[in-house]
């Protein structure tokens, strides 16, 4: 567990560890690709130690130390089939991607997670690689870990996405890699995009469209040589959260990733009424990067919903804690995507925040928050998900007393050394 005090301000320049999507991807492709890759400012967290060793099973030899990865790629068909379980812990991204690549591979080979992660929905990609053709079983016809897939040739598809979702994206992509023919895939709403800008730094042609993307098969993967992996801004939103919301402070947070499919956070801050200001924008390996600094004005709630929701979906907890200390109501609706995270996010944001004393009420898509309320520290609850251990701490900076974080050994799967940030910005 972890306790936090509530302090009167927060103030400081800091960054935050490498964006999660895009380590995983690094090294996924990476090992995909001709030639030996060098990745840095990759996130050591759990969830991307899990992809590291599901490769390292599939005959790929990946040199770790700290933040800086070398990957030695052996090509498309150079996996070999593993002689144990690939256990991919707590990482959705993770085990939905590997089933998109492991779908084309001529072997068997078999996904398992945590807890968690069989509970989580995987006929969602499972339904779609079936229709190019794939071999997959598991729990109740696919929809449960574990999984178990005998790869082989694979079609195009066009597949309507009923959600837009990265990881299904990605999945039914990469499994287009390597089928017959044109993979289409359209969406509801545009989700992140890291799988499109870095599969083309690896050369490889992908067509975005208003409503989807295609990609056509039989193409390879070559090394760029260098990746270098932005911050996450789905981290960064904690800390300039902190800082938006109390009194008196500035924070900035250097060389974080300005995705548009990922700025929903900037973009709420700003509506909130948040003194918000990117400096040196650049780009990174075709991602755009900033740094991001924010300082503390008088907020007022919004109503957040529709096309944005796709963009700060994991960011969603911590706004809800920024709303608790802005002027009005805040609505979070056509958010129902966050009852399949690592918990029911709905849920979990609500009965933690209540604990410190919240306005808060679920809905069956999202949250109504009531603002202008004093918050209490109390003792929360991460219930093993990064996100809401996250949130709670953010929330107990703002409030009166001591907070104690119950499970906050889970915030290492996206932010090690979290708890040592906040402290950085709070002295």
């Amino acid at each position: 567990m972890a306790t936090i005090q509530g302090v009167q301000r927060v103030e400081g320049e800091i960054t935050v560890p490498g964006d999660k999507s895009i380590s995983h991807r690094a090294v996924m492709f990476s090992a995909l690709a001709e030639g030996t890759t060098s990745i840095e400012g990759f996130l050591p967290g759990a969830d991307c130690l899990s992809t590291i060793s599901c490769f390292r099973k599939l005959g790929i030899t990946v040199k770790q130390d700290g933040d800086c990865v070398q990957v030695e790629g052996k090509g498309w068909y150079g996996l070999t089939e593993p002689a144990d379980i690939l256990d991919i812990g707590n990482s959705g991204t993770t085990i939905r991607l590997m089933m998109g690549i492991l779908s084309t591979q001529p072997f068997h080979s078999v996904l398992i997670g945590d807890e968690s992660i069989a509970r989580r929905p995987m006929k969602r990609v499972t339904g779609p690689l079936r229709q190019m053709g794939a071999d997959i079983a598991g729990r109740q016809n696919g929809e449960y870990t574990p999984l178990s897939l005998r790869g082989g040739k694979l079609t195009g598809i066009e597949y309507h996405s009923p959600v837009s979702s990265a990881q299904i994206k990605s999945a039914v992509l990469l499994a287009g890699l390597q089928a017959e023919g044109t993979t289409t895939v359209y969406e509801p709403e545009l989700s992140r995009d890291h799988t499109e800008r870095m599969l083309r730094s690896f050369g490889v042609e992908v067509e975005s469209f208003t409503g989807g993307v295609r990609i056509h098969g039989g193409q390879r993967l070559v090394s760029p040589g260098r990746i270098q992996v932005p911050g996450d801004i789905s981290s960064a939103a904690f800390p300039l959260v902190a800082a938006a919301m109390l009194p008196g402070s500035r924070v900035t947070v250097r060389n974080v990733g300005i995705n548009p499919t990922r700025s929903g956070i900037i973009e709420v801050l700003k509506a909130m009424g948040a003194d918000l200001m990117l400096h040196n924008e650049r780009l990174m390996n075709g991602e755009p990067v900033a740094d991001i600094e924010v300082a503390y004005s008088f907020l007022k709630g919004t109503e957040i919903g529709g096309g944005i929701i796709p963009r700060l979906i994991d960011e969603i907890p911590v706004i809800a804690v920024l709303a608790t200390q802005a002027e009005g109501v805040t609505v979070i609706k056509d958010a129902a995507e966050l009852k399949v995270k690592e918990t029911n996010r709905i849920d979990t944001v609500v009965a933690e925040l209540r604990k410190m004393g919240a306005h808060i009420e679920p809905t069956e898509d999202g949250m109504i928050i009531h603002g202008g309320t004093p918050l209490t520290g109390a003792v929360c609850d991460s219930h093993g998900d990064h996100r809401i251990g996250m949130a709670v701490a953010v929330a107990g900076l703002a409030a009166s007393g001591e907070t104690t974080v119950l499970n906050a050994a889970s915030i290492d799967v996206s932010f090690p050394g979290f708890f040592a940030t906040l402290q950085q910005i709070s002295e």
